[in-house]
């Protein structure tokens, strides 16, 4: 009897360490868009509105990436990573978690 307990101590135990590691491996996913900003969002999703962009920024709004195709906008958790990309479209790699979006590296297109 204490040995089948024995193992169902050890079997959980295993299982518990496999759900653990899994979960705090999330991979890395690259995401199209513009950085924008919060004020303007979806609408400073275009093509030469970088002043726009930084003018916003300046005045406190948040960076954020606005995806191409559906328009999702991100929320950057880390935004010096993006420093000289205002308004710009990029490729974005990083974490997404929910709406918002953790910067490991940042491609021109």
């Amino acid at each position: 009897m204490k040995k089948l307990l024995l193992i169902c101590i050890v079997l959980s135990l295993v299982l518990f360490m496999v759900t653990i590691s899994s979960a705090g491996s999330k991979k890395a996913e690259t995401v199209n868009g513009y950085v924008s900003d919060s004020q303007c969002g979806a609408k400073g999703a275009v093509a030469g509105q970088e002043e726009c962009t930084k003018k916003c920024l300046a005045k406190g709004a948040k960076v954020v990436v606005v995806t191409d195709g559906d328009q999702k906008i991100l929320a950057v958790d880390n935004p010096d990573t993006l420093k000289g990309h205002e308004g710009h479209h990029v490729a974005v790699t990083g974490h997404v978690e929910g709406e918002s979006i953790h910067v490991e590296s940042v491609k021109m297109l």
